[in-house]
């Protein structure tokens, strides 16, 4: 319904903020590390944002940048992940470190994550990658002109961590040409991440 919210920062404490849009203030959750970055009361700032509908309530969570958003619905998709808990786990964990993480099933960080026990991290790692398998196999068509110079292990890996954020593989494609090779998964995937964004 709401795809972002843009207005005054009214008021910036645990958990949440208020933001005046036009004299009506929108209470929205967040992870301390957003709150965090948004700077100072009486700016005005843009928040992605998610509404999230039960019986019982109606509440608007926010997102500094469309990464941590697709994260947040991703992590709701698990079963057992409720919104509590994936605003825990991205005020812990950037949303390119955490699509690694499950790409190389790194059951340990993800174990780390505050709330999350053993059980729970392979959880998310299973359901998250079989997500993954249900969309369109890592296409290798040179024709693509994708950075000729990376190996396909390295490329395979980078791609499959950007559609763990919610991304198609054409938007990945289109956002990884070119790149050079010399660079590591993780900076493939910040600038793949960077693209995206414009």
């Amino acid at each position: 319904m709401y795809a972002y919210i843009k207005g005054n920062l009214e008021v910036k404490t645990k958990g949440y903020i208020v933001i005046d849009v036009s004299g009506i203030g929108y209470k929205i959750f967040m992870s301390e590390t957003a709150i965090e970055k948004l700077g100072e009361i009486g700016k005005v700032i843009k928040v992605h944002t998610y509404l999230r509908v039960r019986e019982d309530e109606m509440s608007l969570y926010g997102f500094n940048t469309n990464e941590e958003l697709r994260m947040f619905e991703l992590l709701l998709s698990v079963s057992g992940i409720g919104a509590k808990s994936a605003i825990t786990i991205l005020s812990n964990i950037t949303p390119y470190s955490f699509a690694i993480a499950v790409i190389t099933n790194d059951v340990a960080k993800i174990k780390s994550l505050p709330g999350i026990g053993p059980k729970s991290a392979q959880r998310i790692i299973l359901e998250l990658k079989d997500k993954i398998k249900t969309e369109e196999e890592v296409s290798q068509d040179k024709s693509l002109n994708i950075t000729e110079g990376i190996d396909n292990a390295k490329l395979s890996e980078a791609i499959s961590a950007l559609q763990v954020l919610g991304y198609s593989k054409k938007e990945i494609e289109k956002a990884i040409q070119k790149i050079d090779n010399s660079l590591s998964v993780e900076e493939i995937i910040k600038i793949g991440l960077k693209n995206l964004a414009r």
